[in-house]
């Protein structure tokens, strides 16, 4: 099954909403069976839950980010996901360094569409900031959604079928 794998810092604003949206248009289009997408941080501890503004900003859209908790980027989850986007150039250069086996499977999110801008953290700001990253994150979905999921799927037919990643 193709997967994605969406990357911010602490896994715990831009990441999981990232996530959520792009599961949501995943089910508009009725493969929410054919897909895993999850999310990831660069940085931060792992099982702490989103923060109350960035599920706030989730929930005016009816999206649920309450039992979301964070996860710090391993190895293995770079092995099992088929496309790694993050938020900004510094979270693709810091995993492309890290984990140089996997450099071409990630790319910044906004590359998508076609462009190289990062998105901004909303951590500490008001309800406001998360809802115009959320909305920056749907129009990068919606204007990309069809090259993200090509890619993936690219990237899955390409792995060797007799040995299949597990996701963490």
């Amino acid at each position: 099954m193709p997967s994605i794998l969406i990357v911010c810092t602490a896994n715990q604003c831009r990441s999981p909403m990232g996530m959520a949206l792009l599961r949501h248009r995943i089910t508009e289009l009725g493969l929410e069976e054919e897909w895993v997408i999850d999310s990831a941080g660069t940085w931060g501890g792992d099982g702490i839950p989103a923060t109350y503004t960035a599920v706030g900003a989730m929930e005016e859209r009816g999206l649920d980010l309450v039992e979301h908790r964070s996860r710090r980027i391993t190895e293995q989850m770079l092995r099992g996901y088929d496309l790694v986007l993050t938020m900004t150039r510094d979270h693709q250069e810091g995993i492309q360094v890290e984990f140089p086996a996997y450099r071409d499977k990630v790319f910044m999110l906004s590359e998508m569409m076609g462009e190289r801008f990062d998105i901004a953290d909303p951590i500490g700001s008001p309800l406001e900031a998360y809802r115009e990253t959320a909305s920056v994150l749907d129009r990068i979905f919606e204007v990309s959604l069809d090259r993200i999921l090509e890619i993936a799927r690219s990237n899955h037919a390409a792995k060797d079928p007799e040995n299949p990643p597990s996701h963490p």
